[in-house]
């Protein structure tokens, strides 16, 4: 049984499924070199497309717990001066990227769950002078900002641990400026996942089990309001475990990167 508001089924833990992704995400930041079923760090982070004379102005704490599934920089295409959010902004990769490109008169804000991803972030934030960089704890279903607060949201490899995938986009379409953009990596599966899998809370918070199907994933986005503008699969991503492969074989499980914008107008 699938559950409405949440497009999930109804056996899946849902507080059990938070704790277990805030216990890993905890992990990352503190021990960015233990087994995981996904790859982190620098060498990750070129192969995905980031250019490495950027990656070099970032603090290397922030990149050792990189942990993202693409490179959505590539369709973000930001300005200087520009407002952007980051979804899940972990120990601070992408919003300290974002910086780099927004300039001392942009603004990023980061936000997530995990208590200890927040303070290796700040930590990192403030000695390294990104001053124009703030993070913020909460939940990507509920976001603090007023609407139309920002230029670009940007995630990459978050909204898939989300149980409540709809909420997370209608928030987006919220805050997003009339002309705003939405530019994402995210983890989708080309046949719908099993009910074993998807109730699996560790398959779940590794970036697997919450997958959803790559149509249904772009309908969630376009329901909110916003319109896909282009969709990319991220082939040089792949997961580490031989649990983590088998279900990336079975199922199609894939890395992809998304451009979504919200309309200068409301539909009439």
């Amino acid at each position: 049984m699938v559950t409405p508001s949440t497009g999930i089924p109804a056996s899946v833990d849902v507080v059990e499924l938070e704790t277990k992704v805030k216990r890993m995400y905890r992990d990352v930041a503190q021990n960015p070199g233990g087994a995981f079923h996904f790859e982190m760090g620098p060498t990750l982070a070129k192969r995905l497309g980031y250019p490495e004379e950027l990656l070099d102005r970032i603090p290397e704490g922030a990149i050792e717990s990189f942990a993202g599934v693409g490179y959505g920089f590539g369709l973000a295409a930001l300005h200087e001066g520009e407002r952007v959010l980051d979804l899940g902004s972990g120990s601070g990769m992408d919003a300290f990227f974002a910086a780099l490109q927004t300039g001392p008169t942009g603004r990023v804000v980061g936000i997530d769950m995990t208590r200890e991803q927040l303070d290796k972030a700040e930590r990192l934030r403030g000695e390294s002078g990104f001053d124009s960089v703030e993070f913020v704890e909460g939940h990507i279903e509920d976001l603090p900002f007023d609407a139309n607060s920002f230029d670009c949201v940007v995630s990459n490899g978050v909204i898939n641990l989300s149980a409540r995938k709809g909420q997370v986009f209608a928030e987006v379409a919220r805050v997003l400026r009339p002309g705003g953009r939405l530019a994402i990596s995210d983890i989708v599966t080309e046949r719908e996942l099993s009910e074993g899998i998807v109730c699996n809370t560790d398959l779940w918070a590794s970036c697997i089990g919450g997958a959803a199907q790559a149509d249904t994933y772009r309908v969630a986005v376009q329901s909110a309001g916003l319109v896909v503008q282009e969709v990319r699969e991220n082939r040089e991503y792949a997961f580490l475990s031989e649990q983590a492969r088998n279900a990336s074989v079975t199922y199609g499980v894939k890395s992809v990167s998304l451009l979504a914008t919200k309309p200068e107008k409301a539909p009439s």
